[in-house]
């Protein structure tokens, strides 16, 4: 099966060769960044950010390494701190020691008493040029621990200004990590509002049709107010039609041929008849 997978790998590459000659390559080259791009995409945000702190996470081990070293490192550069110390002492006291020697040699005697004991000027020369050649032994090899010590602590100090860096780098990279889980988090909120928010259109339609049964309630009670007052009759109303009749017949009867045989005349007749025509 693989060789087959090989086989025909190596046709479509051949055959993607014919067709496009040397820009095969950058086609395919092309291809692969931009199927890398659109996987990566397809990545949520939240697990990048989680891969982010995983990664700060990561520098953790390597920062508490570097600290052990550096611990370690301090210890070492005291201890030889303390020992370039106690050579400088030594070279000190092996001067002083010569130089008392060399006076002695010079001074001309034949023997000199050192600590209630008596030495010859011969094994005072003598013990003077093995104290000499000691001395500058110990002086090259304090030299060498004194060069020792100045490189050592600058490889220490560096160390502790590169772990330094290291630490403020990974501070400013949690911070990095909060902001931009803080704006995702504005992003998802916002997202979510927009979810939930309320079409103005449908808002609009509500109160178009409550405003439409408003109107026509409206006019119902209206029409029912009109109704009433038609089909009813005040009664002042009546009374006051009624006595218009009243007196309009009355006022009529007197030209009638029955007002004229009626022996009984209406006060009200009486009353236009004193009328002046």
């Amino acid at each position: 099966m693989l060789k087959k997978i090989l086989l025909g790998s190596a046709l479509t590459a051949s055959a993607g060769g014919l067709l496009l000659g040397t820009s095969a390559y950058s086609y395919v080259k092309t291809g692969i960044h931009s199927l890398r791009d659109s996987v990566k995409d397809q990545i949520p945000i939240e697990v990048e950010i989680k891969r982010a702190r995983e990664l700060i996470s990561d520098l953790k081990p390597e920062i508490a390494s570097n600290l052990k070293l550096i611990a370690r490192e301090e210890v070492e550069v005291a201890k030889l701190q303390r020992e370039v110390n106690a050579k400088q002492t030594s070279l000190s006291k092996s001067k002083d020691s010569i130089l008392k020697l060399k006076e002695d040699l010079q001074s001309g005697v034949r023997y000199v008493t050192y600590q209630g004991k008596k030495y010859s000027i011969e094994q005072v020369r003598q013990d003077l040029g093995d104290r000499f050649k000691h001395h500058q032994s110990l002086e090259a090899t304090s030299e060498k621990l004194v060069k020792v010590l100045d490189a050592r602590e600058r490889n220490l100090i560096a160390a502790r200004r590169k772990l330094d860096e290291m630490l403020a780098a990974k501070r400013e990279l949690e911070v990095q990590v909060e902001n931009l889980q803080a704006r995702l988090t504005m992003v998802q909120v916002a997202q979510a509002g927009n979810q939930f928010a309320v079409d103005d259109g449908a808002i609009s339609q509500v109160r178009q049709a409550l405003d439409e049964i408003a109107t026509r309630i409206d006019v119902a009670e209206k029409l029912a107010s009109v109704v009433d007052e038609i089909g009813s009759v005040p009664v002042e109303a009546q009374e006051h039609h009624e006595d218009l009749a009243e007196r309009i017949s009355a006022y009529f009867l007197e030209d009638s041929p029955s007002s004229k045989s009626d022996p009984q005349v209406d006060p009200l007749n009486d009353r236009l008849a004193d009328r002046p025509l």
